[in-house]
């Protein structure tokens, strides 16, 4: 196999998993908009906890990302 190959092959990997990871984002910016479906009469300490988890796999995302928080060099 040749580097150029190998190279295209990781290429194309890269650029699959950029379209599934922006969709994901475009999903969660949604959701985020219609406040993860919830009404404000229906919030509870149960959807106060699932954002914290929620932002807390998020921080780990960004804080990687950007090489941050316990990814910080």
């Amino acid at each position: 196999m040749t580097k150029r190959s190998e190279n295209t092959q990781a290429i194309d990997t890269f650029i699959a998993r950029k379209s599934d990871f922006d969709a994901m984002l475009a999903r969660l910016q949604t959701l985020s908009a219609d406040h993860f479906n919830w009404t404000p009469e229906e919030i509870n300490w149960g959807h106060a906890g699932t954002m914290a988890h929620y932002a807390e796999m998020l921080k780990r995302i960004t804080d990687s990302a950007f090489q941050e928080g316990e990814f910080a060099v």
